[in-house]
């Protein structure tokens, strides 16, 4: 048996003999001539059956004819024949002259899921949901990033660390805790690996970063909350301020969006209408006082319930940065102590505010970082205020009783950056399975 080819590299072959494996997409059964539209991981190719007849015209049920005209959309098969070059087939310029047909797995016929299916009856049916070409694409696309921003870290000496989910303790607000059975007593899902990054610092580490999953027991059914998704996250030692952190966040950026483009682009203007722009560095920088006072002269204020930016904020804010710099990204800094964790460090001239960002893409908050407060004294005070027990806190105020250098860093939604990047509505798009807090399945 021949080698399977992937469909994406028949064209730079010869014309010759040729093995591909796929699922059906259409099937055009004429009296003539059959067509078949096999599609695998990677593209579609055209598969061409000639019908044979005998003296009198009349059309022999022979293989592969018979099998072809019994396939149902979906079904997956291997195909072997003659790879032919044609630049009047609109299909990729190629086509495969069939010579034998193997049906490993029959499709039911009727499809559970159209183009114009809503959202929600497509994540029902996710799995031929992502055979489409532009869902495939997202994947590759996260694929690249990730890899991408991994070669950054390993380049620049981080170490990967693979931080725990269950934990005897809030990481950052009992408010969004799941809780769950644990033998005899009670634990939790990790909301973000902060106190670990943290504790890696203690340990000398020097610069770490993570790829991993948080939960969020937050009722929220906007277009851009999950109840578990993949946190980016980077924390590093010996800085100066949330500057550096704001600098390394860049860089990451940088290169991950460098290789989208280089390896995706054409595809990405071709599925999705979109052009993948790489910012330049620095980002634009603007303290959230006067973030603010820029929205109100646009003739939007932003509620005065609380100290943040709300998401029209953040829309107009986004929109004032690219008509004023061409940028998609931009920092909101400087944000109040009042709404940021306890280990956020406070200026050292200004308690009621932070060392702190958040990041901006494309009119939507896609990470918070900052750095972190280093001294035992100054923590046990801030978690008071915050309504925190330090008894509670024990095994993590005790990595600063050891000794923590001045450190921060940053965690980052990536389904966020995915959505954002290619112009998507909802996060459930960029999400290989969704949970949300009325979806456990598939």
């Amino acid at each position: 048996m021949n080698a399977r080819v992937l469909i994406k590299n028949l064209a730079a072959l010869p014309d010759g003999p040729v093995t591909v494996s796929g699922w059906v997409d259409t099937v055009r059964d004429q009296k003539k001539v059959q067509f078949v539209v096999l599609r695998d991981e990677t593209g579609a190719v055209q598969l061409v059956n000639p019908r044979n007849s005998d003296a009198d015209g009349v059309v022999i049920a022979d293989e592969p004819a018979t099998t072809i005209s019994g396939l149902s959309q979906g079904s997956f098969v291997t195909a072997t024949g003659q790879l032919k070059h044609d630049e009047r087939v609109k299909l990729g310029g190629i086509e495969i002259k069939l010579e034998t047909l193997d049906v490993a797995a029959v499709a039911i016929a009727e499809t559970p899921i159209a183009a114009d299916s809503g959202i929600d009856k497509r994540m029902d049916w996710r799995f031929l949901d992502l055979r489409e070409p532009k869902h495939n694409l997202i994947f590759r696309i996260q694929t690249t990033f990730e890899h991408a921003m991994r070669q950054y870290w390993i380049d620049n000496d981080f170490i990967e660390l693979h931080t725990p989910k269950l934990m005897a303790s809030a990481s950052e607000s009992r408010a969004e805790l799941f809780e769950v059975d644990y033998f005899e007593g009670k634990a939790y899902l990790a909301q973000s690996p902060q106190f670990f990054k943290q504790m890696a610092q203690s340990a000398g580490f020097g610069k770490i970063f993570e790829i991993g999953p948080a939960f969020r027991a937050d009722p929220s059914f906007t277009s851009r909350h999950a109840t578990e998704f993949t946190s980016v996250d980077t924390e590093m030692s010996w800085i100066d301020s949330h500057e550096d952190v704001m600098t390394v966040h860049e860089d990451l950026l940088v290169a991950g969006l460098t290789a989208v483009k280089e390896k995706y682009g054409d595809q990405i203007k071709e599925l999705f209408d979109i052009e993948v722009t790489v910012p330049s560095t620095p980002f634009p920088r603007i303290p959230l006082a006067e973030a603010k006072r820029i929205v109100a002269e646009r003739g939007y204020e932003v509620p005065r319930h609380d100290d943040d930016m709300d998401p029209e904020g953040e829309r107009q804010i986004s929109a004032y940065v690219l008509e004023e710099f061409g940028h998609e990204f931009v920092f909101l800094t400087d944000y109040a102590s009042s709404i940021r964790p306890f280990y956020h460090m406070r200026h050292a001239d200004d308690a009621g505010l932070t060392n702190s960002y958040d990041l901006i893409f494309n009119g939507v908050e896609i990470s918070t970082g900052a750095q972190r407060e280093h001294r035992i004294e100054l923590l046990e005070e801030q978690a008071r205020e915050k309504g925190l027990d330090p008894e509670e806190l024990g095994f993590y105020l005790d990595f600063f009783r050891y000794g923590v250098p001045p450190h921060g860093g940053f965690g980052m939604g990536l389904a966020r950056v995915l959505m954002l990047l290619l112009h998507l509505p909802n996060l459930r798009e960029t999400t290989y399975l969704f949970r949300g807090p009325t979806r456990l399945a598939p």
